[in-house]
């Protein structure tokens, strides 16, 4: 579903992402980690065609990316670290503007959103403006807006950020329910606790450079303490 080959990223004479090789099939969940700057924003950015590769190929879906981003992007669901919400919108508005964006007819899409809204708890809030809600609540927006058009491909670049347990939960759950439906998900994160708990793979880059990729389990070992040991290491 998701084909990185030899890509690589450069900022003038900085390399950002240096030749890096990836290959993510339908059902898995694969964990992209790294230290501050190793790269994985960057790379997030070339698969969501808001970067250009200096030199590799990105496939979606067996689609190249940059040469038909349209099409491709289609199969993609994307969400940064630091995502955009129209915050005179209401909740609703903003998710009916992007199921109408995936081009959901307006009754699947109401279907959609009242669906996303109750797994993800905002129902409640869907009447109200984007800016009155917390960091937690469009944190939910937003990953409830990612799973609507029920993707292939879900890029998702630390999912975390001010969840509370709960809504961590619900997030976990439906990474996992998606995968099983078929959907590759690619994520990145700072918490090896969670990926430990979601990831089937995973990839470590440091410096721009690939330094391991293998199962949870050959990464993890022992558990969690072999696990950032483990981390620590690799990225020394």
């Amino acid at each position: 579903m998701l084909e990185l080959n030899s890509l690589s990223k450069k900022f003038g004479s900085f390399t950002a992402v240096e030749n890096l090789s990836l290959n993510i099939e339908p059902g898995e969940i694969y964990g992209f980690l790294g230290p501050n700057g190793a790269g994985k924003t960057t790379t997030i950015k070339v698969i969501a065609t808001l970067l250009k590769p200096t030199s590799g190929i990105v496939r979606i879906n067996d689609i190249d990316a940059h040469k038909f981003p349209r099409e491709a992007k289609k199969y993609l669901s994307y969400v940064p670290d630091q995502p955009f919400l129209y915050e005179k919108l209401s909740g609703q508005e903003f998710l009916l503007f992007v199921a109408r964006l995936y081009g959901m007819e307006k009754e699947d899409a109401m279907k959609s959103v009242k669906g996303v809204s109750e797994i993800f708890e905002v129902l409640p809030w869907l009447n109200k403006r984007i800016e009155d809600y917390s960091q937690g609540m469009r944190q939910r927006l937003i990953l409830a807006a990612a799973m609507m058009h029920r993707p292939k491909l879900i890029v998702i670049d630390e999912p975390m950020v001010g969840l509370d347990p709960r809504g961590a939960e619900t997030f976990k759950a439906q990474t996992r329910l998606a995968a099983q439906n078929g959907a590759a998900v690619f994520v990145t994160t700072h918490q090896l606790s969670l990926a430990k708990d979601i990831c089937t793979r995973v990839g470590i880059i440091h410096k721009g450079r690939l330094v391991f990729e293998g199962s949870m389990q050959e990464f993890s070992g022992n558990g969690t303490e072999h696990l950032e040991k483990r981390y620590i290491e690799l990225t020394s």
